[in-house]
């Protein structure tokens, strides 16, 4: 039986707009897991929504659901994955040479020069926050669990439930700059890109990446799978490595298991209509639709980790996200400001099976005691040295569930000519080791990602370093010249001359000028006595009716912040 993708409509207010883009299912017992693998495209949505005139916007009024017009079901899960069970992790990859010139913002987050409208930090930001501030937004996704058979829709107890991101959800950052992003990247373009970050971020087994997603973010002005193009009514969508009907080529093979990703294309170029201003007014929701998009996609994956083989609702085809996107504002049910500790983002409820309807927040549910687990972080995250230098940092770790355990450090992606010290390389969950990076006179300057990755019974964690490598400053260095560089004056008058300076090399310095080797009834002064180099001073040699008539070699000095530089004057009187 063959899936078709439709715009099912809502009626408000005598106008008919789309509620909501999704692969429509067969109920749960007209097709076996086996069955949906070669029929469900894994596609499943986050609409644009349209009215009936053909204007793309988001809803301007609220949409209510009654609490039985849905409820999310088990679809048996594909190679032993339902939901991202464990610590969720996310990691971001800014795909694409367009992105321009990165650096790092005073919180630590990269920013790049071809980024207009600020979404990079936004994303890092918001995934960041996301499991602090004892929130509870990502309670909602707990409730749903792993292991059950198609078309179950209760947890048992001892279930493995989705996890909560105690501490953040983010877990890496690379900036993919080594191809252009294609103006047009096909599904299977951006799982192989999705792979090649597994590898990236040393995630190179299936339980590495059980608990981990990872998100596609592509420059603007890009059409991501037909994004912002005609039939492409999307704001972004979620799917995994082997889903057969990605466009350009199917599934993307990989060598690390399943890997799950998102297509976050550059959300801002449709404006309000993937949900700018959705929330906020003025300057402050510009970035609305950046950040409720992105935490449908994340709610999704961790409930439909493989899509199509998690939890979703036969009777529409909708998942979690689908089912409470663009339904208004406010209240338990509707997209508001949800605080975070790295601040307040606008976010769609989700929906819950526990109270029928859209929740802004839940319960965490366990259903189990917590297994060990553990967690990295590194402080300084990121540091500046010059070649020949040596940067340094602290790894802490703590045990976030369960009982403490060894932990053996390691690390990856120096750059050439540099190596890593880890003291200890290998601690107790709750210790700490100090990272110094040594790099060489050789080392080429750049920013390099390096991967710090701990290594337990219970999994791994990687917490990443950025590192400046910079040239070594060259002092600069000027030149003194007088001119003329002799003359004859009388006893009792004065003589002036001309004390010219350049720069060399580097860049023009403060220069201070002083004489020495002055005889016996002859004074100096400059006029100024301080200069930058590539200016002049006029120095002024008096000689009083007392000095004994020679001739004498006075040297001019120049005492520069870098360097330092002298020249001759020969004085006859």
């Amino acid at each position: 039986m063959k899936l078709f993708r439709t715009l099912p409509r809502l009626a408000l207010a005598g106008a008919t707009v789309f509620a909501g883009l999704s692969a429509l299912s067969m109920s749960a017992s007209s097709a076996s897991p086996e069955a949906m693998a070669t029929v469900h495209s894994g596609r499943v949505l986050f609409p644009t929504v349209a009215s009936a005139q053909g204007e793309r916007t988001p809803h301007a009024v609220g949409v209510s659901r009654a609490a039985s017009s849905a409820t999310l079901v088990s679809h048996g899960g594909l190679d032993g994955i339902e939901v991202t069970t464990g610590t969720p992790k996310v990691y971001v990859i800014f795909y694409g040479s367009q992105w321009g010139t990165e650096s790092t913002n005073s919180a630590g987050y990269a920013t790049f020069s071809g980024d207009p409208m600020g979404i990079a930090p936004r994303i890092q930001a918001l995934l960041a926050g996301i499991g602090t501030n004892n929130e509870l937004w990502s309670g909602v996704m707990t409730q749903y669990c792993d292991g059950l058979a198609n078309g179950a829709s209760v947890c048992p107890t001892g279930a493995s439930h989705v996890g909560y991101p105690t501490g953040g959800a983010l877990a890496g950052v690379w900036y993919d700059n080594s191809v252009a992003s294609p103006s047009q990247a096909s599904g299977h373009q951006l799982a192989v890109e999705a792979v090649a970050a597994a590898g990236h971020f040393n995630n190179l087994t299936a339980a590495s990446n059980r608990s981990a997603q990872y998100v596609i973010v592509s420059p603007t002005g890009t059409h991501p799978d037909g994004f912002n193009t005609a039939g492409g009514n999307f704001c972004a969508y979620h799917d995994y490595n082997g889903d057969t009907t990605l466009t350009g080529g199917g599934a993307a093979a990989s060598s690390y298991g399943d890997v799950a990703f998102t297509n976050l294309p550059y959300v801002t170029d449709m404006g309000t209509s993937c949900g700018e201003n959705y929330v906020n007014a003025g300057t402050a929701g510009v970035l609305d639709g950046v950040t409720i998009v992105e935490g449908h996609e994340y709610a999704e994956t961790l409930t439909d980790q493989n899509a199509g083989y998690g939890w979703w609702d036969n009777a529409n085809g909708y998942e979690n996200g689908d089912l409470c996107a663009w339904v208004g504002h406010g209240g338990t049910g509707g997209a508001q400001n949800v605080s975070f500790a790295t601040g307040s983002f606008a976010m769609q409820a989700t929906w819950s099976n526990a109270t029928g309807g859209c929740a802004i927040s839940g319960p965490i549910v366990t259903g189990q005691a917590p297994g060990n687990d553990f967690s990295l972080t590194l402080s300084p995250s990121s540091g500046s040295v010059v070649q020949g230098a040596t940067a340094t940092a602290t790894v802490g770790t703590a045990t976030v569930s369960g009982v403490a355990q060894t932990l053996n450090l390691s690390v990856s992606g120096l750059p050439n000519g540099a190596s890593a010290m880890l003291t200890p390389a290998s601690v107790t969950s709750g210790g700490s080791s100090t990272l110094a990076i040594v790099t060489s006179t050789t080392t080429p300057t750049g920013s390099y990602p390096v991967t710090i990755t701990g290594s337990a019974t219970s999994g791994s964690h990687t917490a990443t370093y950025t590192l400046q490598v910079t040239a070594p400053v060259v002092p600069g260095t000027f030149s003194l010249v007088a001119s003329p560089a002799s003359g004859t004056v009388s006893l009792g008058r004065s003589i002036s001359t001309s004390i010219k300076t350049a720069t060399l090399t580097g860049s023009a310095q403060t220069v201070k000028l002083s004489v020495s080797g002055l005889p016996s009834g002859v004074s100096a002064s400059f006029n100024p006595s301080s200069l930058t180099s590539g200016a002049s001073s006029t120095l002024r040699l008096s000689v009083s009716s007392r000095s004994r008539a020679g001739t004498y070699t006075i040297t001019i000095n120049g005492t520069g912040t870098s360097s330092n530089a002298s020249t001759t004057y020969q004085l006859t009187d």
